[in-house]
């Protein structure tokens, strides 16, 4: 028995135009994925309605499941429940149910915005005529998420609003019409492997030395927030297989690997501070505060981060993080010795067991024969020693600052250190 297929269909004009970045089809993808669905095709369409039948078309009959997300608004341009129904051959019927649960939402949202009521209606009626034959998933907001038939496909369709879209979507799988789907999913063992200070081309070079993949057993190497992510699926009596490979590579791999799961470094670096007891602190320039948010985007950072100084100026360096005068002076803002000294200072004055610091030009001006754009100094001070950088990179003004941010954090879970084991050691 062969896994479902499924397929993910995304329509909206401001999509194309690059208005607005997608944020389902990666969220859909990873969640049919996990169901054990054979992941085959993601379309993105604009709004008109011959564009959005053209896709359903295309895509029902050849895919088990299809996941629209989209076109379900009040609008002119919102048509994808038009166009399946078009596509189904079916009218579109005034639900009544639906209609009065969108009222009562309306109505609502209107006393609490000081709206009136009646600038809603005509919209919604709209967002309540739903194909015949159609089942409704539930109501988010005013938009309905509707599961249909379409040419012996099941369309599972859904708003364009991504809190919207994942409401409705863990309705969907235990959806009646889904049934005889997912008795047919396989869900596959995945194991991850990141890695960091490894290029990509040198990652597939030790998966080919280690023979590639096993008959059942899928690997995907990709390149992600400066990172090398490495995933390995299997299923059945390939499982086995997987695991193997799996644990061949994370040796291979060495102390490149630094988590099997995908919490943000941020994340394991608190953990391991908690850990060991440690509080952190930053001292930032050319990075401007972005490890500081990066660590206090962490639910519950408060009892491990002390805080940061973010001293861009050479007056602040010396206020703040008592950088010495004669420092900046021989060697400049932009050095391995400045780091040291923000480290220093920033543990001392902000009263934090380990201190990271970050300094460089990260352009587009600003640059020098000497100490060119891209150049970046790192610098981590704690109680088990130091631990200093010197990177070049290039790209843009937000690239550099955002893998110096990447490397910064990777240096505090260097310098806190625990070793990783590879999943099913």
């Amino acid at each position: 028995m062969t896994r479902p297929s499924a397929a993910i269909l995304l329509t909206g004009s401001e999509l194309l135009r690059g208005v607005i970045a997608d944020r389902n089809a990666s969220f859909l993808a990873e969640r049919l994925e996990q169901l054990g669905f054979e992941m085959r095709r993601t379309v993105v369409v604009g709004d008109p309605l011959t564009d959005i039948e053209s896709a359903v078309r295309e895509l029902a009959g050849t895919h088990d499941l299809v996941v629209t997300s989209g076109g379900l608004g009040p609008t002119h341009d919102d048509r994808t429940v038009e166009a399946l129904a078009n596509v189904a051959g079916v009218p579109l019927e005034l639900d009544e149910a639906v209609l009065a649960q969108i009222a009562a939402w309306t109505d609502s949202v209107a006393e609490r915005l000081g709206f009136e009521p009646r600038r809603f209606q005509a919209g919604n009626r709209k967002q309540a005529r739903i194909p015949a034959g159609a089942r409704v998933l539930g109501l988010a907001g005013t938009a309905p998420g509707l599961v249909m038939n379409v040419a012996d496909s099941i369309f599972v369709v859904l708003p364009g609003v991504p809190s919207e879209l994942r409401r409705l979507w863990e309705m969907a799988p235990a959806h009646p019409d889904l049934a005889p789907l997912m008795a047919r999913a396989e869900p596959r063992q995945r194991m991850l492997l990141r890695t960091y200070g490894i290029g990509e081309s040198h990652v597939a070079d030790l998966f080919a030395a280690a023979g590639g993949d096993p008959p059942g057993v899928e690997t995907s190497i990709c390149a992600r927030n400066y990172e090398i992510e490495i995933y390995i699926r299997s299923a059945g009596t390939a499982t086995a297989a997987g695991e193997r490979l799996c644990r061949r590579l994370c040796e291979e791999l060495g102390s490149h690997v630094f988590a099997t799961d995908e919490r943000p470094v941020a994340e394991l670096v608190l953990e391991q501070a908690r850990g060991r007891g440690l509080t952190l602190a930053t001292g930032e320039s050319c990075t401007g505060g972005l490890v500081a948010a990066e660590l206090t985007s962490v639910p519950g950072s408060s009892d491990v981060f002390a805080g940061g100084a973010v001293t861009y100026s050479n007056r602040l360096k010396e206020m703040l993080l008592g950088v010495p005068a004669a420092v900046l002076e021989a060697h400049g803002a932009v050095s391995a010795e400045a780091a040291q000294a923000m480290a220093a200072g920033a543990r001392e004055r902000l009263g934090a067991d380990v201190a990271v610091a970050v300094t460089g030009v990260a352009g587009p001006g600003g640059g020098t024969p000497e100490k060119p754009v891209g150049l970046v100094f790192l610098h981590v001070s704690g109680p088990d020693g130091e631990l200093e950088r010197r990177i070049e990179w290039g790209g843009t003004r937000r690239d550099i600052r955002l893998r110096a941010t990447v490397a910064a954090l990777h240096m505090l879970r260097e310098h806190l250190g625990t070793p990783v084991s590879p999943p099913g050691a």
